[in-house]
């Protein structure tokens, strides 16, 4: 009996278990939010910029907040601070916020406003800030109104980030889960069970909600409801652990290169996010204006399939993590944002370069505005008995 509660008393085990714990309630309650959002015409709207040609569930993202937070619970975490309970509470406010916008759209401002609101929840009462760049371009430390406003900055770009690169299937699910997976190790190895054991479990939702979104008979998308719970719990790992780092002078396993190592482990979604908002203004057109500029775009109109998109763009990203990781002690910070930098002139150079040579006459896409739902139905039957006797001609 005392090996047994030993074997449970294991942090080691406990974050085993949470994960395979997450994986497990995701798979068994997304077939059936996938029959609810059938039954009740749940289903995402046909656009020109989507890549899709099929009506799709999109409350993936209930499965994603269940899963977590549930084999989050199941372990009692005497080190998990005020900040989770203030992660939970603000995790909620954005499960609605999401649920409402996937069912009935929300105004753009709204969102923001909650998503604020969700934040400075977290950072005020929680006194979660990065108050410290460590030397990055000079810049020590931070006062607390500007810290206030920068880490609230933080937290919505990059939850607004995952929802842009949410554009095909598997991106924003694999950049979730490489991302909780990263710093699921860098928390445990700080001593920080109850932050490894929270993203341990949001990336064993995740593992399970993939499973679906790249299924062709069941597929299901994480809509809004997913990417703002997966971009915040995002957002709250990197400014914890950027914030933490504050002590490496005197700690070996600390390092002023945090944020660097943060930008690395989510540079899909920044640079991507980074780049179209670059050549929407010099376009003339609002930065939030949508476009099928972003990288995951241009993949799927040069021919890849959204599995190649996605793993073509993920390798980059487990690639650049390696190299940080062999070349950090031999770097300084800000030899290493220059680096960054160059890297990010790369990739626009690569979009540009890629972008020249789609021909976009040839992209059957603009059938599929936002029209009538009826319309909608019976366009996409349209297209699939047009498939069906194509594949029978064929044979």
């Amino acid at each position: 009996m005392n090996e047994i509660s030993q074997l449970f008393a294991n942090k080691e085990f406990q974050i085993l278990v949470s994960f395979f714990t997450s994986l497990f309630v995701a798979i068994t309650a997304i077939p059936v939010i996938i029959n609810i959002s059938k039954l009740k015409d749940l289903m995402a709207e046909i656009e020109v910029r989507s890549s899709h040609e099929e009506l799709t569930p999109t409350l993936g993202g209930v499965a994603i907040f269940a899963a977590t937070l549930i084999a989050y619970f199941i372990w009692d975490n005497p080190n998990e601070g005020h900040e989770i309970h203030l992660t939970v509470a603000a995790l909620i406010i954005l499960f609605f916020l999401g649920i409402k916008d996937d069912i009935l759209i929300l105004a753009p401002n709204k969102k923001l406003y909650i998503q604020i609101a969700a934040s400075l929840l977290l950072i005020s009462f929680g006194d979660l800030r990065i108050a410290n760049l460590y030397g990055l371009l000079g810049i020590h430390d931070i006062n607390y109104i500007s810290s206030i406003i920068f880490t609230t900055f933080i937290f919505i770009s990059l939850t607004n980030a995952i929802n842009l690169i949410d554009g095909i299937d598997g991106l924003a699910g694999s950049v979730g889960l490489l991302s909780s997976l990263i710093f699921s190790v860098l928390f445990f190895k700080l001593g920080l069970f109850a932050m490894a054991t929270l993203s341990i479990s949001l990336a064993g939702a995740l593992f399970g909600f993939l499973k679906f979104n790249y299924s062709d008979k069941n597929k299901i998308f994480m809509g809004d409801t997913g990417s703002l719970i997966v971009g915040f719990l995002l957002s709250f790992f990197s400014v914890k652990y950027i914030a933490f780092n504050s002590d490496f002078i005197y700690n070996p396993n600390l390092g002023n290169d945090s944020p660097i190592l943060v930008i690395l482990i989510l540079i899909i979604p920044l640079f991507d996010t980074l780049r179209v908002f670059i050549l929407r203004l010099i376009e003339g057109n609002s930065p939030f204006k949508g476009d099928r500029k972003h990288m995951h775009h241009i993949l799927i109109d040069l021919k890849l399939s959204h599995g190649q998109a996605t793993f073509s763009l993920i390798f980059c990203n487990i690639i650049l993590v390696a190299l940080f990781f062999v070349f950090r002690y031999h770097l300084a910070i800000n030899l290493l944002l220059l680096i960054l930098f160059l890297c990010f002139l790369i990739y626009c150079s690569v979009g540009y370069f890629l972008s020249k040579n789609i021909d976009y006459q040839k992209i059957d896409r603009i059938q599929y505005t936002k029209i009538d739902k009826l319309k909608r139905l019976q366009l996409v039957e349209e297209k699939k008995v047009s498939s069906r006797l194509k594949d029978f001609e064929s044979e």
